[in-house]
């Protein structure tokens, strides 16, 4: 076995996905990103690991703290209203407004007083349904038609910033007397302009594992700032 910072390499075979450069779609191509670079510039697996880390460090850097701030104060109002908290996403962000709900809702311990939030990712029955029925753009703005309130807040998660299912609850949103929060990444597409409220991770468009790292970081900074606030006003 060898050590971990051994100058061993790992066997690339015939497999062109280890070539000695990095193989790129010609679609691709154009969008090469940090992320290729480390994997072009690393020998070993724990040099790749070493630098990716190195780079969300650089991310977490450049975070704009005031944004998150403003977040936590529109979810701390919402709270006091007695407000829903309504997150949105896709894929890999579909998972982070689960996990977001889930640390609000029940990582607060806030019984007397708590956060509501839902994830309105997680119902497979009715994301089926009015995927199959009206087509999947809808899964989000049907589920708020049913149920949001004036005053509630819609969380949209969305590396790209351009998912139509994304955009259309938000778009509802917008029209109802909701708040609307954007956590992006890329250039922030057009969900970043479409949003009262913007948390942004700005990366070269194609990087999904950094921005959709940062905005668990960010589940997890407002999800910890939150449960102590409880914890010290109970």
């Amino acid at each position: 076995m060898n050590p971990p910072d051994s100058p061993h390499k790992i066997r690339r075979l015939n497999n062109p996905l280890f070539s000695e450069k990095l193989c790129l779609s010609p679609q691709m191509e154009t969008q090469a990103n940090h992320v290729d670079k480390i994997f072009e510039e690393g020998s070993t697996p724990a040099k790749f690991v070493r630098n990716y880390a190195s780079y969300l460090s650089t991310l977490l850097e450049k975070m704009d703290a005031r944004a998150v701030e403003k977040v936590i104060e529109c979810f701390l109002a919402a709270r006091e209203r007695g407000n829903t908290l309504y997150f949105i996403g896709n894929g890999g962000s579909a998972a982070t407004a689960s996990h977001f709900a889930n640390d609000l809702t029940i990582g607060t311990r806030g019984a007397h007083k708590p956060f509501k939030a839902v994830s309105l990712t997680d119902n497979v029955a009715v994301l089926t349904a009015v995927g199959n029925d009206s087509g999947y753009d809808q899964i989000f703005v049907q589920q708020l038609q049913a149920l949001l309130a004036k005053g509630d807040v819609v969380i949209a998660i969305s590396a790209s910033g351009n998912s139509p299912s994304v955009l259309k609850g938000v778009e509802y949103a917008n029209t109802r007397g909701g708040i609307t929060v954007g956590i992006t990444g890329f250039d922030g597409g057009l969900l970043a302009q479409s949003c009262a409220i913007r948390l942004h991770v700005d990366t070269p468009k194609g990087e999904y594992g950094p921005v959709e790292d940062m905005h668990l970081i960010f589940n997890h900074m407002i999800g910890n700032y939150l449960m102590r606030v409880v914890r010290h006003n109970a």
